[in-house]
């Protein structure tokens, strides 16, 4: 009987944490039974009554963890007898809480994305970047989107809060005035309305609020990086940036804040994709500018390149493996 792997997902949305579960699950089906407990996620499911039957025979079991909320779940099968091994990821670059701290010592391993999310974790970890399906991320320059009108699509996705750069973004992008069929599409789940509306009125303070479209969070998100010439990055923190991973596969030009998630270990500058100051409206529009102008190269190729040699999913799950089987 092949060892059980299960992963849980006790969130009551879909998000870059969900995508990247989603996207190792696959590979790990030739050496473990692999299944999903929890909601909104792709993959085989078990009940709860099922996840009790396994955590509590003589099976071989590994557990990966992904929240808080699922960690206190399955420590607290341990205190009733179960056995099985824990692997946590965190996915937050912030500085863990005491809480998070205490409940990631509790597991056998400790998973982290990038380089600076485990000097801030303190505790011994491991670093596993995400990975993308590069056989479904890929480019199609046939791509359009209906409801753009304009020719040419600069691209930012994810969450559209303060944190991710919204503002510096739209300020940037004032350079569409001179730009008719230049868009700037947004697509993401707004948590405040009142920020939604600050960022449109940035658009028709500088006059081209007819060429910035807002999206709502959508699951078909490939159809956008494919339409999209360029898509920008501006955030002033991310856990990874899984958006920059999948848009760089689908051979747009990425430009991105330099220092922040795994930006500088994705784009080397000027070779795969370019790099600004966080914060940095003017050196954004700069680029922006130059971008549009052909001034300087597009650098999308360059940027599956990278993804398709480093960042893939099954390099992803092949490290997984190694921590599962150890």
């Amino acid at each position: 009987m092949k060892p059980i792997l299960i992963h849980t997902h006790f969130h009551k949305r879909k998000t870059g944490v969900t995508r990247s579960i989603e996207n190792v699950l696959p590979f790990f089906d030739d050496e473990f039974e692999t299944y999903v407990y929890g909601s909104n996620i792709d993959g085989k499911h078990i009940t709860t009554s099922k996840l009790k039957s396994f955590l509590f025979s003589d099976a071989k079991i590994v557990v990966h963890c992904h929240r808080n909320n699922e960690i206190l779940k399955m420590l607290w099968y341990r205190i009733l007898g179960a056995k099985f091994t824990l692997i946590a990821t965190r996915h937050a670059e912030t500085k863990p809480s005491s809480l998070t701290k205490f409940l990631l010592k509790k597991a056998d391993k400790v998973v982290t994305l990038i380089k600076t999310m485990s000097a801030n974790l303190g505790i011994p970890n491991t670093i596993v970047g995400h990975g993308i399906k590069v056989d479904e991320f890929i480019p199609n320059p046939k791509a359009k989107l209906k409801n753009v009108a304009q020719k040419n699509i600069i691209l930012n996705a994810g969450r559209v809060r303060k944190a991710k750069g919204q503002i510096i973004l739209l300020e940037a992008a004032k350079v569409l005035q001179d730009h008719k069929d230049w868009a700037l599409v947004i697509v993401g789940k707004s948590d405040k309305p009142n920020f939604l509306e600050e960022l449109k009125a940035i658009a028709k303070k500088h006059g081209f609020e007819n060429q910035v479209h807002f999206i709502d969070e959508t699951r078909d998100i490939i159809k956008y990086y494919q339409a999209s010439k360029i898509v920008v990055a501006p955030s002033f923190s991310e856990g990874f940036s899984l958006v920059t991973a999948e848009a760089m596969a689908c051979e747009c030009s990425v430009i991105a804040t330099k220092n922040v998630g795994v930006h500088s270990e994705l784009i080397t500058h000027n070779k795969n994709g370019y790099l600004f100051e966080a914060g940095n409206s003017e050196e954004l529009q700069t680029l922006l500018k130059k971008s549009i102008t052909a001034k300087i190269p597009h650098l999308g190729k360059q940027a599956r390149q990278e993804i398709l040699q480093n960042w893939s999913a099954k390099k992803e799950a092949e490290k997984l493996m190694k921590i599962y089987k150890n």
